[in-house]
């Protein structure tokens, strides 16, 4: 499936400031994806500009600034993409779960290691119990029980909520789902990861466009799979991933400072997402 996206960021200042060199996660990821077309426009312009890949293997841009102060900082993505569907998991053959937690692979800082409240310990046996502790049928079941309990929110900023928050508050963004989604996968021993991307079909709860974040599971003989429990399903060709790590932090859209004289400054953020098949 071929997505064509338009993702323009915005920050205004109150007074005039110069620019730090920033990092951009804004290009898909290769995994699934092939990369057609792709464009950059900043303003200001840039002194200097290169591509590179961060430790978790998510394709980056540095954009370097000269002296010059300004009140406006833009950065305008557009990228055409195709991506690819998902392998099936009907052949795999899965031990069942809680699996043991292996503190010397690869995978190690994507499980366990995190403390629980007893009320996320109770859902995730919950959810096991009902799932018949299979591990593609407990991933199915979570995702399905969060989108069913979880009321959805939309909010800009901020970091995620603890897992707790969002089981007790029944309520929560993206991101906040897949936190909780990622501490209750680790806690069965199951590897996962933090997402950040686009999802070309969601209708959204204010009719815009925004960032998504969704949960990948790396499972044997099949590689990192993902699901979207803000939707209640696995992850399609829809979903354009920009950039993974362990938590949100690692998968920024936007990186960077500013510098200013005077004794302060306020800023704004805007940003306007497109997304549509060609």
């Amino acid at each position: 499936m071929r997505w064509e996206v338009n993702h323009e960021t915005v920050y205004r200042y109150s007074v005039p400031v110069t620019f730090a060199p920033h990092v951009l996660r804004v290009s898909p990821r290769a995994e699934r994806a092939r990369l057609i077309a792709a464009t950059l426009d900043t303003e200001p312009a840039p002194t200097a500009l290169s591509h590179f890949a961060d430790a978790y293997d998510n394709p980056c841009t540095r954009v370097a600034f000269g002296p010059d102060a300004s009140t406006v900082l833009r950065f305008h993505s557009r990228v055409q993409v195709e991506i690819y569907a998902p392998p099936s998991l009907g052949p795999l053959r899965l031990p069942q779960l809680p699996w043991p937690l292996a503190s010397d692979d690869a995978l190690s800082g994507y499980r366990g290691g995190e403390w629980l409240s007893p009320d996320v310990e109770d859902f995730v046996r919950e959810v096991a119990a009902g799932a018949g502790y299979g591990a593609v049928a407990y991933l199915d079941r979570l995702g399905e029980t969060l989108a069913g309990r979880i009321e959805k929110t939309i909010r800009v900023d901020g970091a995620p909520q603890r897992p707790e928050e969002t089981l007790a508050l029944s309520r929560g963004a993206c991101r906040d789902i897949t936190v909780l989604f990622l501490a209750a996968c680790r806690k069965m021993g199951i590897a996962a990861r933090f997402v950040s991307g686009y999802q070309g079909a969601a209708e959204t709860l204010d009719g815009r466009r925004h960032l998504h974040a969704w949960p990948e599971v790396f499972l044997p003989g099949a590689g990192w799979v993902g699901w979207d429990p803000m939707h209640g399903i696995r992850v399609g060709e829809d979903h354009i991933a920009l950039s993974v790590a362990p938590g949100q932090d690692g998968t920024m859209p936007v990186e960077g400072g500013f510098y200013f004289e005077g004794p302060e400054v306020t800023s704004t953020l805007e940003y306007a997402i497109r997304i549509g098949r060609f």
